[in-house]
């Protein structure tokens, strides 16, 4: 209950910089996963609807802590926040794209044992960065 609470006092300010945050996290892992088709990266698999999912969901909460930082007090949770970042682009990137992947694990590799992976490391992005809103909400009050 106290989270609506905090959300309700953002502010146009707030919201502002909410929104400002959801666009941003869409281009800055939509375009290096090549979510959507871009003049700069190439994707060799086609996107599942599960990476739709997790990129709108990270975006969304990647917005909400932006729109965090103009209420009063804060709280350090960037730690939660990149890392929740970090792990939403593994999850939604092409696997057989990630050069690092690739060479630990080579192709037949990447498409057989990182690929399924992706879905738990989409969630535990989601979960991090929601446990970091949590955070933040809960200092600002």
């Amino acid at each position: 209950m106290g989270s609506w609470v905090a959300l309700r006092l953002f502010g146009p300010k707030g919201w502002l910089a909410t929104g400002l945050g959801f666009v941003a996290a869409l281009f800055m892992i939509g375009i290096p996963a090549a979510i959507f088709e871009n003049p700069f990266f190439v994707r060799m698999t086609p996107v599942r609807p599960q990476d739709y999912v997790y990129w709108l969901i990270t975006a969304a909460l990647s917005g909400l802590i932006a729109g965090t930082f103009t209420l009063r007090r804060s709280s350090v949770c960037q730690g939660r926040a990149l890392s929740g970042g970090g792990l939403s682009y593994l999850a939604v990137a092409c696997p057989i794209c990630n050069k690092i992947v690739v060479l630990l694990l080579g192709v037949s590799g990447a498409l057989t044992f990182f690929e399924p992976a992706q879905f738990f490391l989409g969630l535990a992005s989601v979960l991090l960065l929601g446990w970091a809103l949590l955070l933040r909400l809960r200092a600002s009050l």
